[in-house]
């Protein structure tokens, strides 16, 4: 077979353009635009960047959502306990095509990538039959001349439906945001860089397995006896670099040089660039963005027992029962003036696994608490 660059390099005399002029000088030099590109902060880009293809955001997002959808929730009219409330029967199968963990499961997702949750009540005469999820996206806030609500747009393809803020059919859930009156800021939207990074990690690391022979740097012709690389002899340069040297078939394959060609590398090792801690780094803001204890979606660390346990703890402490208490508050002020009568929403702390050695201390203090009756003890564990 013939060696690669086996070229006669001597430049016949011929008139050569603009771009076989530039091709030919002997240098080549590659420079892009040094600008980041980010991600777009809409409900859409967010979820298709990271919980569609980042595995860090996806398992983070599962995993709040799926722990705060299995927490029951115990229903109040004043101080007592209603156990068979329609309430009840209604959030535990909203409608037809859901049941009550995964309505709450999409709702706290919803929030989670959007900071906004909405739900709309379908009520038959003065009764409330149907609770729907509205994905945000289609949701289109209309604001009055004062500045408030008026309205609510749903869009769906051509059709758009009008929903009234003053009638009660709706509630907006969000999560608090700096600069805007009326919508909520998503989590993940404060970890944009962190996604943007380990997404380009990861495409960067799977291009280089798929091209992992492709040369980064340049070729630098420079022949003793003076000269350039006729355009002919650039462009079978180029052919014969492609064909032979690109792929992962090729992989490794060392490149052939002579007639005066060397080779200098341009650009920085996946070692110098060091992306494996990169890409944990980005993880790491990526969880912390959602209050994610890194180790519980393995991310190298402290991952012991005893400080797995604990960050399984934080993870309820800290994140879980937050967003289950903000989001039970705006639903029983909501269901309360749908039903005519004051409720509210707890969630009923004893059936939630991850608190179960800290629900054991509790108990076992107030056990041996002489100096309280009975009915304290009871409300002190919350019955």
């Amino acid at each position: 077979m013939k060696h690669l660059f086996s070229l006669p390099w001597r430049r016949p005399a011929v008139s050569v353009g603009l771009a076989e002029s530039k091709a030919a000088t002997g240098f080549v030099a590659l420079a892009q635009d040094g600008r980041a590109h980010w991600t777009g902060r809409s409900y859409a880009a967010l979820a298709r960047e990271g919980f569609m293809k980042n595995p860090v955001a996806y398992r983070a997002v599962r995993l709040i959502c799926e722990a705060a959808a299995a927490v029951p929730l115990l229903l109040y009219e004043g101080d007592e306990e209603r156990s068979g409330h329609p309430a009840l029967a209604l959030l535990a199968q909203p409608n037809g095509r859901m049941a009550g963990a995964d309505f709450l499961e999409a709702l706290y997702g919803h929030l989670l990538l959007s900071g906004n949750a909405y739900v709309e009540a379908v009520s038959l005469g003065e009764e409330v039959r149907e609770l729907h999820l509205l994905r945000p996206d289609r949701v289109t806030l209309k604001e009055g001349r004062d500045g408030w609500p008026e309205a609510y747009d749903y869009r769906v393809g051509n059709h758009v439906r009008r929903i009234a803020a003053d009638d009660g059919r709706l509630l907006h859930l969000k999560l608090f945001h700096p600069l805007d009156d009326h919508l909520g800021f998503p989590p993940l939207a404060a970890a944009q860089m962190a996604l943007d990074l380990s997404n380009a990690a990861a495409t960067w690391n799977k291009a280089l397995l798929d091209n992992s022979a492709r040369p980064s740097g340049a070729l630098v012709y420079q022949p003793k006896e003076g000269g350039n690389l006729s355009a002919d002899q650039y462009d079978r340069l180029k052919s014969e670099l492609d064909e032979g040297y690109s792929g992962p078939t090729r992989a490794g394959r060392p490149l052939l040089l002579e007639g005066g060609l060397d080779w200098k590398a341009m650009g920085l090792s996946p070692k110098d660039m060091d992306f494996v801690e990169a890409k944990n780094g980005a993880a790491r803001d990526i969880a912390l963005a959602f209050g994610v204890p890194p180790m519980l979606i393995g991310i190298p660390g402290d991952n012991t027992y005893a400080n797995y346990q604990e960050a399984n703890r934080a993870l309820y402490r800290l994140t879980v029962l937050p967003l289950i208490g903000r989001t039970a508050a705006a639903l029983s002020g909501w269901l309360s003036g749908r039903f005519g009568e004051a409720l509210r929403l707890a969630p009923d702390l004893d059936q939630v696994a991850g608190l179960s050695a800290e629900r054991s201390e509790v108990w076992a203090r107030l056990k041996d608490a002489a100096f309280l009756t009975d009915e304290e003890k009871r409300q002190a564990v919350g019955y």
